[in-house]
């Protein structure tokens, strides 16, 4: 399912909810069968913890992206558009939409995104 985040300060963040769930998990959320509900908020009150989580994480999984042994003049490179998409790259959009939240103290929000 595609999800939609919304804050008042920022522009929305669209995601698949298997790819949220463990950003939100990060940020301290935690859910019943490892599945995430089709709506949900983060409050005021726990964007700073959230915004820690998500940062440690982000750390934790900084050494596992980056490839030591990469070898310019290597012809079997992988295309980048099979590289796989890293945590930190999926976290990013919404780790800066509640760094925003939090300077404003409003509340992030997510539900499922409409159908066009």
């Amino acid at each position: 399912m595609l999800i939609v985040f919304h804050s008042k300060s920022a522009a929305e963040v669209l995601m698949f909810s298997q790819h949220a769930l463990p950003i939100l998990q990060a940020a301290g959320k935690s859910f019943d069968n490892d599945e995430l509900p089709e709506r949900g908020v983060i409050t005021r009150a726990d964007l700073a913890q959230a915004i820690r989580g998500i940062e440690h994480a982000m750390a934790i999984t900084k050494e596992s992206d980056e490839n030591p042994d990469s070898d310019d003049d290597n012809d079997d490179k992988v295309h980048p558009i099979n590289e796989p998409v890293s945590f930190r790259r999926r976290a990013y959009p919404l780790l800066a939409m509640l760094r925003l939240a939090n300077e404003k103290q409003e509340d992030i929000i997510w539900e499922p995104a409409p159908v066009w």
